[in-house]
């Protein structure tokens, strides 16, 4: 229960189905003694798994009649998420937290420690649905009836085990019938607005995070075009993202177009830029694939293929390169593919399985 709308609902429909159930929240930093500050990099961490977020869950949790919990995950939260945040920026890619927050902490720590409750299942308020197909034994991960909520996305790396394990109890539901929902019944958070910022970088910055923590990225280095042209000097190259245009700090060169970044190079701490034309690719390559549905055999399968949360998926085929690596070829030039992001591969709305983007 992080104290949202969602996931308040999604325990009370869970209760009034019958199920007993206990209301956990994920304690995500040490907030004594001004630690809340300290680790968030001289700021206070954001608006979601904050100590008002906690209180907000635990009125929902007496509201409905549950008892409430919060564990500690601080240590494993820098660990597995905001370690891997720093890394990845300081190696020229750009994470995607969420998703590394939903495999590595919620449906597989947090997992772990119900079990100490004696619990069958985790549920939480994501926008997605399970099914389990009995042809094949194998547990289904589709997108959530809203599209405009749609949270299968983040959700690729689940393992048979963990989908066997989880619930989704809003995936069925539009946003709009979970917040009447949650005001039929008097609960707290029913209009409480959702989330929208990394929940350790409240103020969005994310490159003044990632160069207190990594003190050694935040070196200068040079701005250069496609031919190695140098046009002008940054301060950090953790400061940019590929199919970046704003922010780089080029007003004064003369080109025949905007320049967007197409590469960076963490070895040499150059920025690439370009014309949009150069940023856009056919093909992919991704490591950590992990496979939902049957994987593919030595053949290339048709699927929709998804680069990023609200890129519109597009029709590729994704091909098996190992154990854990594939490759994608999409049928039309997609726009900014960035090393560090999700790919998700779907068949309709199913996801077939996913990986990062290198």
């Amino acid at each position: 229960m992080s104290g949202g709308v969602d996931s308040s609902v999604a325990a009370a429909l869970l209760a009034e189905q019958g199920h007993d159930v206990i209301g956990v929240s994920m304690r995500l930093y040490d907030a004594s003694d001004g630690a809340q500050a300290d680790q968030a990099g001289g700021r206070a961490f954001g608006s979601c798994c904050s100590l008002d977020d906690l209180q907000d869950a635990r009125r929902v949790a007496a509201a409905i009649n549950i008892p409430h919990y919060i564990l500690d995950f601080a240590k494993q939260f820098d660990d597995l998420v905001v370690s891997n945040f720093v890394r990845e920026y300081a190696a020229g890619r750009t994470p995607l937290p969420c998703a590394r927050c939903n495999s590595d902490l919620k449906f597989s720590t947090l997992a772990e420690r119900a079990e100490g409750f004696g619990a069958e299942a985790v549920a939480t308020g994501h926008y997605a649905r399970i099914e389990h197909d009995q042809t094949t034994g194998r547990y289904l991960l589709k997108r959530g009836l809203d599209p405009s909520k749609d949270q299968a996305y983040f959700l690729f790396s689940l393992t048979q085990a963990q989908l066997a394990h989880a619930r989704f109890p809003v995936g069925d539901r539009p946003k709009d019938e979970v917040r009447e929902y949650a005001r039929r019944l008097g609960l707290p958070v029913a209009d409480k607005p959702d989330s929208q910022e990394i929940c350790f970088i409240p103020d969005h910055d994310y490159a003044a995070f990632v160069a207190k923590q990594a003190p050694e990225t935040a070196r200068d280095g040079r701005i250069v075009d496609e031919h190695g042209q140098t046009l002008g000097t940054h301060a950090g190259d953790h400061r940019f993202t590929v199919g970046q245009r704003k922010g780089l700090g080029l007003g004064d060169v003369q080109t025949a177009g905007p320049l967007y970044v197409l590469h960076l190079q963490p070895a040499t701490g150059e920025v690439i830029v370009g014309p949009r034309a150069s940023l856009e690719r056919t093909t992919l390559t991704a490591s950590g694939v992990n496979w939902i549905a049957p994987p593919p055999g030595s053949d290339e399968r048709a699927i929709t293929a998804q680069i990023r949360h609200r890129h519109r998926a597009a029709t590729a085929k994704v091909r098996r390169t190992g154990e854990t690596s594939a490759a994608v070829a999409f049928d039309t030039p997609q726009l900014a593919i960035t090393p560090g992001q999700a790919v998700v591969f779907y068949d309709d709305d199913v996801v077939v399985g996913g990986g990062w983007i290198d």
